[in-house]
């Protein structure tokens, strides 16, 4: 049986559908990528596994058992780390975690004994006297997450955990995360692909309400590789049009180049179509400087599956 199941699962606002019947599973020791452009459903359908939100069609699931039946029973197993990481400035670092422990029903020595791991996890004990709104935010992130761990959740859920960071501190919490993996369940929310390329075993996608795509990240990036990605810079008239032209070109992406040359990317399905592109060239009377096949990676199949812009 899966940890955590939803099955057409739907919410709207004032109207707007934000999440439109998805249905989707994440068994026991995954670590998911949960992504998708802004406004595509990720917050609100985290904020209904972790009952923020209530659906209002669907059902989720933990171990078998509806949520909206086992209330705070579900509750107690599932950690959370929100979009804005919601502290308390004001309060010292182990005032918060103390306060935490309360509301979580830890007293006694299996509260201390709960903050003690949460910190060393986190690694924040050169930090743990210290007042919040002192902190940088890689250490206000590190004192999120181990307020999401204190009670020793099944499923952690993290919506955005690196947002704001500078990239030696996303280096930090992303390898933070994979430890925390090792023994919980994930779901990370994320715009960054270099991050659950590292991280994330599984990635779902989200795209205007639905799911995109489902499946390990080796797996979809293989998938896309039946789309072509040809890279090509050249001086001539029409460079982007021509290209449009040729026979199975999905589309065709252009931008200026030094000294008035025209580089271009060519999305394309089925054969290799350089030796086209080199044939067309010679006959537009082109000088071409560059053209090769690029390889596919995590950005390039998010592109794929999300084009069209952000969700309404």
């Amino acid at each position: 049986m899966s940890l955590l199941t939803l099955t057409d699962v739907s919410k709207r606002f004032d109207g707007v559908t934000a999440v439109d019947g998805i249905t989707f599973t994440v068994d026991r020791g995954e670590v998911v990528g949960f992504l998708g452009p802004n406004g595509a459903g990720k917050s609100t359908t985290m904020r209904m596994i972790t009952q923020y939100l209530e659906p209002d069609a669907g059902e989720i699931r933990l171990d078998g058992t509806p949520v909206a039946e086992s209330g705070r029973a579900a509750k107690r197993r599932i950690g959370y780390l929100p979009e804005n990481n919601p502290l308390y400035p004001d309060m010292l670092v182990g005032e918060y975690l103390e306060f935490i422990a309360r509301l979580r029903e830890l007293t006694g020595l299996e509260a201390a004994q709960s903050i003690d791991d949460a910190v060393a996890e986190t690694g924040i004990a050169d930090v743990f006297y210290r007042p919040i709104n002192e902190l940088s935010k890689g250490y206000r992130q590190r004192v999120g997450l181990a307020q999401a761990i204190l009670h020793k959740p099944d499923l952690l859920v993290l919506d955005e955990p690196t947002e704001g960071l500078d990239p030696n501190q996303r280096v930090e919490i992303r390898r933070l995360i994979t430890e925390l993996g090792k023994d919980r369940t994930v779901m990370l929310s994320t715009h960054v692909m270099g991050e659950v390329q590292h991280t994330c075993s599984r990635i779902l996608v989200i795209h205007q309400g639905h799911i995109a795509a489902d499946g390990p990240v080796n797996q979809l990036v293989a998938q896309a590789a039946g789309q072509s990605r040809i890279g090509i810079e050249a001086s001539g008239d029409g460079v982007g049009d021509q290209l449009r032209k040729l026979e199975g070109v999905v589309t065709v992406e252009t931008r200026k180049a030094p000294e008035g040359r025209t580089a271009a990317t060519v999305i394309a399905t089925g054969r290799d179509l350089r030796p086209e592109i080199f044939r067309l060239a010679a006959e537009r009377g082109w000088t071409l400087y560059e053209l090769h096949e690029e390889t596919r990676d995590l950005e390039d199949v998010f592109r794929q599956l999300t084009r069209g812009g952000e969700a309404k």
